[in-house]
């Protein structure tokens, strides 16, 4: 049986699966529900016509040959219920992938809990649900953590990894180190509600709308400054490097200003922040702030930002090169 495992054949179970199967791993797609014959020759022809399409859009792309779709495909095993103890039994890596309600969840780990191995690393792909709540479900739970995919988990290559404090260290090494051997790019959080990927992007979303609401730009100007002004900058830079990048101090004066322009509860800036200005901790500029910089070659560091950035704007295909004449 192959040593990877996801429980639950929907929508996140059947992108995982395809994350393994592109990454040369056979992997259980575990469907826990009891069906007749008919209703689960269904569900496999949902899932394999699924899975054919996402690789064929892939063919269609240009990133894999069109001749490569079956064979990675054949690489998920769906497994029905009767035939769950042993793929659970199996597998090395679990994922559960069930429906965002406790029950849902219980039940879930009822049967793992019975089949799978003492070696087994559990996670949860739960998008709500804190690790803290899901780990008294699990039979040995300093082998349990939540990993929070990115739709579409075959593609977007940060997963999140959201640990309780019985978490095993040795546990976390070795989930990071599966994962990095399929292309993942894991981070790791607390038992935060939000991980670190939607809580930042609902306030954006959030805010995008309420500019709409409020007749401040429509959807189609806010999305072209999202796109290659926001986006871009923060595809060159990661969000907390922006800080430091442009100041401690920018973001301190942005915020008083906004807070009393616009809401005091959106943006008033932490404690943090007022801190860090008040120490003289600016970011870049003063040597140290969310990063120290000590000893570090900035004019270098500074070039490097100036490439990714470039990068990014060649990738958008709105780099120009200079005018070979004085305009008028």
């Amino acid at each position: 049986m192959p040593r990877f495992a996801a429980v639950g054949a929907g929508r996140m179970g059947r992108g995982i699966a395809i994350a393994f199967a592109y990454a040369g791993h056979r992997i259980s797609l575990i469907d826990l529900r009891p069906r007749s014959d008919e209703a689960w020759q269904k569900l496999r022809a949902e899932v394999q016509a699924e899975i054919s399409a996402s690789l064929s859009g892939l063919s269609q792309l240009g990133v894999i040959d069109a001749a490569q779709v079956p064979a990675i495909a054949a690489r998920v095993e769906l497994i029905k219920a009767d035939e769950a103890p042993a793929a659970l039994a199996a597998a090395e890596l679990l994922f559960e992938g069930v429906p965002e309600t406790l029950d849902a969840k219980r039940e879930a780990f009822e049967h793992i809990n019975r089949h799978c191995s003492d070696d087994a690393i559990l996670t949860s792909t739960t998008s709500s649900i804190l690790v803290t709540e899901l780990a008294a479900m699990v039979r040995r739970p300093e082998r349990f953590l939540n990993m929070h995919w990115l739709n579409p988990a075959y593609v977007i290559p940060v997963v999140e990894l959201s640990c309780h404090a019985g978490t095993d260290a040795g546990v976390l090494a070795r989930t990071k180190a599966l994962m990095e051997s399929i292309g993942k790019l894991p981070v790791v959080c607390g038992p935060t509600p939000g991980y670190i990927v939607p809580r930042l992007q609902a306030l954006v979303m959030n805010e995008a709308a309420r500019m709409i609401e409020e007749g401040a730009a429509t959807a189609e100007e806010i999305d072209k400054a999202t796109r290659y002004g926001l986006g871009l900058r923060f595809a060159a830079l990661g969000v907390v490097e922006f800080i430091d990048f442009g100041g401690c101090d920018i973001l301190h004066h942005a915020s008083r200003e906004m807070s009393g322009s616009i809401d005091r509860a959106r943006y008033t800036a932490p404690a943090i922040v007022d801190r860090m200005v008040e120490e003289g901790r600016l970011g870049l500029k003063s040597g140290s702030g969310f990063y120290d910089y000590e000893g570090r070659d900035v004019p270098a560091y500074r070039r490097d930002v100036l490439s990714r950035t470039l990068g990014m704007l060649r990738h958008a295909g709105l780099w120009q090169p200079p005018a070979s004449e004085t305009q008028s």
